[in-house]
């Protein structure tokens, strides 16, 4: 497989699927990574909205002393487009962050596989959908992969590279090219349901809200002796509020359904995403957040 590959190591062209959190921390990454990128969003008002997250996350970077051009810069190389179909055909990759809804990624997937020409490579950041399922709706397989990354994706070192069967080895060393190019550090995991991190960081984040449930401890204290007694950089039931307590519940139900009853949600979990308390995005989960999104 030949693609057309930066200075920096990431291809020439980049199409990224929904401007959410997550995607346009990916469209911000590879941008600074020197990739030009096509944002796709199901409007012009969202794909607005998308490039305002891709802004504001370059000027905390420029801020932070991470970048040292000005926002503009790197501004004047992501396009937006509001269909699939649109994806220039010279694409060397196309990673869709879509909501985790196997019949949404599926059909964005297909549409981007013809889009784009033989050689550009399918990506999913998906956090717990199988990989092989995925794969098994496109005309060559073989060139689709998983690319997991994590919230907040400029900060996260992490990127969990999931293989399904039929993944070219070609197409698995070009993703780690480009994860490298991106300074991360990537794991690369067979597919299999939650993959690595998800299956270990779901379990963790239920048994914390289970202790929640039993009144063994507040979510403060829970959180607190996770992070000073083990050292992590957030607690469970932070981390459930940054990512979504709609995210995680849906997650753990996949996981139950593939997996068995320890996945089970916790009835709590469900009465919260019932009553809309779904964590930093809504102000209010495990912990109360404000409007700049500081618990």
């Amino acid at each position: 497989m030949t693609l057309e590959i930066t200075p920096q190591g990431v291809p020439e062209t980049v199409a990224v699927i929904g401007g959410g959190t997550m995607g346009a921390g990916i469209v911000q990454q590879f941008l600074m990574a020197g990739a030009r990128v096509v944002l796709v969003e199901a409007t012009a008002e969202a794909a607005e909205a998308g490039r305002g997250r891709v802004a504001a996350g370059l000027d905390k970077a420029r801020e932070r002393g991470k970048i040292d051009a000005e926002p503009k810069t790197y501004l004047a190389r992501l396009d937006t487009v509001t269909d699939v179909a649109d994806i220039p055909i010279e694409a060397g990759a196309v990673i869709e962050a879509v909501p985790e809804k196997p019949e949404l990624k599926i059909a964005v997937l297909t549409a981007a596989e013809a889009a784009v020409g033989k050689e550009a490579v399918l990506a999913s950041n998906t956090s717990s959908l199988s990989v092989t399922e995925l794969a098994a709706t496109l005309k060559h397989p073989s060139r689709f992969v998983g690319t997991h990354f994590f919230n907040p994706v400029p900060a996260s070192k992490l990127v969990e590279i999931v293989t399904a069967p039929e993944t070219d080895p070609g197409v698995l060393e070009s993703v780690r090219g480009w994860a490298a190019a991106l300074g991360k550090t990537e794991i690369v995991v067979r597919d299999a349901p939650g993959f690595a991190t998800s299956r270990l960081g779901v379990m963790l984040g239920l048994e914390a809200i289970r202790m929640v449930e039993e009144g063994v401890a507040s979510p403060a204290d829970i959180d607190t002796a996770m992070e000073l007694g083990y050292r992590h950089p957030m607690g469970p039931l932070r981390l459930t509020d940054l990512v979504g307590l709609d995210v995680r519940l849906a997650i753990a139900e996949h996981l139950a359904s593939e997996l068995g009853d320890r996945f089970s949600p916790p009835e709590l979990l469900r009465r919260m995403v019932a009553q809309g308390r779904l964590g930093r995005k809504s102000g209010e989960g495990f912990h109360t957040w404000d409007e700049g999104g500081k618990a």
